[in-house]
């Protein structure tokens, strides 16, 4: 048995969650994060890497998905597990072969429902207040070649009232996700271990 389980962050946006993340596990005696890939070089989770010590990788739509740049420097990073955290492109299949039931992604609703290509941030909030739901929550899942369609891990759950704009329900939404997210991780890795 491996002593130190790494992990890789892939994140899109303003790294929030990637940051909570992180310092989650700052201090684990056995799960590291090692690295934050980002596909935007504007994006402020680059920022988050830099104030919190964590080395990150620029990479662009050919490297992910027209060659194995990405892919190797991974293996030299010795990766073990891939978290997708606010990432927003579909994960290629070399990367879903060599780290198989090892990539895991949250998602802003309670899947099946608004799931898929372009259902992400705000977007799914929006289409939750104009449906008049009752309830939405997190879901947080392993990748597999379809947008947010593979096997679920865990969902959690917050109420909504008619009185909720769409940033009141990202809210609800952010602290499921600030809560659930990295124990929810940890749990996974630990339990492979068994």
């Amino acid at each position: 048995m491996k002593n130190t389980t790494y992990i890789s962050i892939f994140a899109s946006g303003s790294g929030s969650n990637a940051e909570n993340i992180i310092l989650h596990f700052k201090n684990h005696p056995r799960i590291k994060i090692n690295h934050i890939f980002c596909n935007k070089p504007n994006a402020f989770v680059l920022e988050r890497a830099k104030n919190l010590r964590i080395d990150s990788t620029l990479f662009s739509k050919p490297d992910f998905y027209d060659s194995d740049v990405v892919l190797e420097k991974l293996k030299t990073l010795n990766t073990d597990w891939i978290v997708l955290s606010g990432f927003l492109w579909l994960t290629p299949k070399n990367l879903i072969e060599n780290f198989k039931n090892k990539i895991i992604n949250i998602h802003p609703s309670l899947l099946p429902k608004y799931g898929g290509k372009g259902m992400y941030g705000n977007y799914v909030h929006e289409a939750i207040v104009a449906n008049k739901e009752t309830e939405t929550g997190i879901t947080i899942h392993f990748v597999n070649e379809k947008y947010d369609e593979g096997k679920i891990i865990l969902q959690a759950k917050t109420k909504l009232f008619p009185s909720d704009s769409s940033s009141m329900v990202a809210q609800k939404v952010h602290k499921l996700e600030y809560e659930y997210f990295p124990k929810t991780i940890e749990k996974v890795i630990l339990e492979s271990y068994l």
